[in-house]
C-alpha cells in the first residue's frame, strides 16, 4: 500500500524520526533528572543547588514547550503505533519496550500533578526537601511507586536507545561503557533518593534546618483548600481520563478492525507448505510472526534493512507497488523486480513467499551463537594474502613439510595482522583474508592493514632466506588490499561458525591479490586505502584494472617488496 511521498511531514520516516526526537527530549530530561537525585548522596542541599541547574533548563517557555510537547507528541506516536500493528505477536524486547511505555504516564501521573502542576497553579515550592518528606515519611507507598516509575522510564528509554543504536559501526565499542551508566544511574539516583529520605526523616534533622519554610510550604492552598483540592481532583481525573480513553479508544479501534477484517483475509504461503491467514492489511513479516515462521528483521521491522526481504512466487504485478522508504531500500541491494520487503508488504490477494535470509528458531541454537542476527553493514578494510607459485614450491616436497612450510607462513601472517589490530578471517590453502575497522574508523583501518602488509612481506623475505637451502625458488608473497562497505555477520553451521564478511568490497580485495600476482608486485592496493590511510604515494606506479561486475576501471597503487616497508613507514601512515 503506497504511502504518503518521503518529502511529506506526514511519511513514515518523518513520523519515525518525530517518534525518535520526541523520545531523546525526554531520555535527556530523565537522565538530567537522576543525576539530580544521585546528588542527594552528598546533601539534600546540593540536590537542590542541582535542582535549580535542572529547572533552568526546563521550566523555561523554551524548555516547558520542547518538553510537553515532546511528551505529547511521544505518547501520540506510540498509540498510533499501537493501532497500526497488525499482530502483537512481536519479541520480547518489542513487547516489554511497548508495555513499559504505557504505563509510564498512569505511574507518573500523580507526580507531575504534586509538582509541576502544583508550582504552577498555587505556587507549591516543590523543592527536594517537600517532596521527599512526603514521599518518604507522609506516604511511603507513593514513594516506592515513584521508583518503579523511575525504573520503568529508563528501561523502556534504554531499550529505545539501543534500539537505535545497536546497528552503528561504533556501538559495539561504547556499548559497555552505556551499559555501565544504564545501571549505575539508576542505582544512584534511587540510593540518594533513599539517603534524602533517611537523612529527613532523622529527628536530629529538624534541629539542623529551619524547617518554619517547609510548614509554610505546607500551609499554601494546594493542601489547605478545599477549592483547590477540587481542582486538583479535576485535573487528575483529566488526565487519567484522557489517556485512559485515547488507550480504550485504540484497543476499540483495533477490535473492530479486526472484526471487519475477519471476513475479509488473505492467505500466506510458504516453501515449507506453512499456509497463515491473516486479516487483509498485514504485512508478510507479521503474517510470519503470528503464524510462528522463523524471519529475521534486523531493524526490527521499520524498513531500514532487507534483512526480511522475500521473492514473490506468485503473481506479483498486482500487488501494492512499494513506497519511497522500501523502494529505497530495494534499489540499494539492486533487488529484482519480484523482490519486496516482507515488513512493507501488506498482500491484497493470497500470495506465496519465500524468505531470501533463512532463520533457525533461537530455540534450536547452541548457547553463546549468534547465529539469530544476519550480521550488520561496516566500513571496513579486506587484505588477501597469497603464496606466489606455490605448488611449483610444494611439488617435490614431502606432505609433512608442506604442514611445517604452510604453519611458519599461517603463523607470521597471523601474527602481522593481529599486532596491526585486525584479525584473521580464514586460511584457504596457501592464502589467508583478514579483516580490518570491525572496531576502528575506517582511516584507521587502512593504515593497519598497510602495516600488517609490510609486516607480512618483510616477515616473508626473511622465512625465504632462512629456508633457501631446502626451497627450490625464493618465497614471494602477493596481497590486495581494498576498503569499502560489507556485510560482518556470523556465518557457517553447527561448530563451525566465524565472523567473516562478503560484499563486493571482498571481492574487489580478492582481486586485487590476483592484480598482485599479474604484475609481479609485493603489494596492490586501491585508490580508497591510499585515499584514507594518507599513505604518500608519490613515485609509487598506478594502475587501472578491470573488475568483473563493475563497469568502471578501478585505479590501484602497485607496491614492489623493496618499497612495501618504506610506503608504511613514510609519512603520515
Amino acid at each position: 500500500m503506497a504511502t504518503v511521498a518521503a518529502t511529506s511531514i506526514f511519511s513514515e520516516r518523518s513520523i519515525r524520526r518525530a517518534r525518535l526526537g520526541s523520545g531523546l527530549v525526554m531520555f535527556l530530561f530523565v537522565l538530567l533528572h537522576l543525576s539530580n537525585h544521585a546528588l542527594g548522596l552528598i546533601s539534600v542541599a546540593a540536590a537542590d543547588d542541582g535542582r535549580r541547574f535542572f529547572l533552568s533548563i526546563w521550566r523555561n517557555p523554551v524548555g516547558t514547550v520542547v518538553f510537553y510537547g515532546a511528551v505529547l507528541v511521544h505518547i501520540t506516536l506510540v498509540l498510533r503505533s499501537v493501532y497500526g500493528r497488525r499482530s502483537l505477536v512481536m519479541p520480547a524486547a518489542e513487547m516489554a519496550q511497548i508495555v513499559l511505555g504505557l504505563a509510564i504516564p498512569l505511574l507518573l501521573i500523580d507526580h507531575v500533578i504534586g509538582t509541576r502542576i502544583a508550582h504552577t497553579l498555587f505556587q507549591l515550592r516543590d523543592d527536594y526537601e517537600t517532596i521527599v518528606r512526603l514521599l518518604w515519611i507522609t506516604s511511603p507507598g507513593n514513594g516506592w511507586r515513584q521508583v518503579i516509575a523511575l525504573l520503568a522510564v529508563w528501561i523502556h528509554g534504554c531499550i529505545g536507545l539501543h534500539f537505535w543504536l545497536r546497528y552503528r559501526p561504533w556501538y559495539d565499542k561504547v556499548a559497555p561503557m552505556l551499559l555501565a551508566v544504564a545501571i549505575l544511574l539508576p542505582v544512584l539516583g534511587i540510593l540518594g533518593f533513599i539517603e534524602m529520605g533517611r537523612t529527613i526523616a532523622e529527628p536530629a534533622y529538624e534541629g539542623m534546618v529551619d524547617t518554619h519554610r517547609y510548614q509554610e510550604n505546607l500551609n499554601i492552598r494546594y493542601y489547605s483548600d478545599p477549592q483547590a483540592q477540587r481542582q486538583i481532583a479535576i485535573i487528575r481525573a483529566g488526565l487519567y481520563g484522557s489517556f485512559s480513553g485515547a488507550l480504550l479508544i485504540v484497543v476499540g479501534a483495533r477490535t473492530f478492525r479486526r472484526w471487519r477484517e475477519r471476513v475479509n483475509q488473505i492467505t500466506v504461503r510458504y516453501p515449507g507448505g506453512e499456509a497463515i491467514s491473516v486479516p487483509r492489511g498485514f504485512t508478510v513479516l507479521e503474517a510470519s510472526r503470528l503464524g510462528g515462521v522463523p524471519h529475521y528483521s534486523v531493524c526490527g521491522g521499520k524498513g531500514q534493512c532487507s534483512t526480511c526481504r522475500v521473492q514473490i512466487l506468485s503473481p506479483h504485478d498486482d500487488l501494492p507497488p512499494p513506497d519511497k522508504l522500501e523502494q529505497s531500500t530495494l534499489k540499494r541491494i539492486k533487488a529484482a523486480s519480484d523482490v519486496r520487503l516482507a515488513c512493507q508488504l501488506r498482500p491484497t490477494h493470497d500470495v506465496t513467499v519465500a524468505p531470501l535470509l533463512v532463520a533457525a528458531s533461537e530455540t534450536t541454537l547452541p548457547p553463546n551463537t549468534q547465529e539469530t542476527s544476519p550480521g550488520r553493514e561496516r566500513e571496513i578494510t579486506v587484505l588477501f594474502c597469497d603464496i606466489r607459485h606455490f605448488t611449483s614450491l610444494t611439488e617435490t616436497r614431502l606432505p609433512f613439510d608442506i604442514v611445517f612450510l604452510l604453519n611458519r607462513y599461517f603463523a607470521l601472517v597471523g601474527n602481522a595482522v593481529e599486532k596491526a589490530g585486525g584479525r584473521i578471517d580464514k586460511f584457504i590453502g596457501d592464502g589467508a583474508m583478514a579483516l580490518f575497522g570491525i572496531g576502528s574508523s575506517p582511516q584507521e583501518a587502512c593504515r593497519q592493514a598497510l602495516v600488517a602488509a609490510a609486516t607480512i612481506v618483510r616477515d616473508i623475505e626473511k622465512l625465504g632466506a632462512e629456508l633457501s637451502d631446502e626451497l627450490s625458488m625464493p618465497l614471494h608473497i602477493a596481497i590486495g588490499i581494498h576498503a569499502g562497505p560489507a556485510v560482518v555477520g556470523t556465518l557457517g553451521y553447527g561448530r563451525v561458525r566465524s565472523v567473516t564478511a562478503i560484499g563486493d568490497t571482498v571481492n574487489v580485495a580478492s582481486r586485487l591479490e590476483t592484480a598482485a600476482k599479474e604484475f609481479d608486485a609485493a603489494i596492490v592496493i586501491s585508490e580508497t586505502v591510499a585515499s584514507l590511510s594518507g599513505a604518500d604515494t608519490a613515485g609509487v606506479e598506478s594502475r587501472e584494472i578491470s573488475v568483473r561486475g563493475r563497469a568502471l576501471p578501478l585505479k590501484v597503487y602497485v607496491i614492489p617488496s623493496d618499497k612495501a616497508v618504506e610506503l608504511v613507514e613514510g609519512k603520515d601512515v
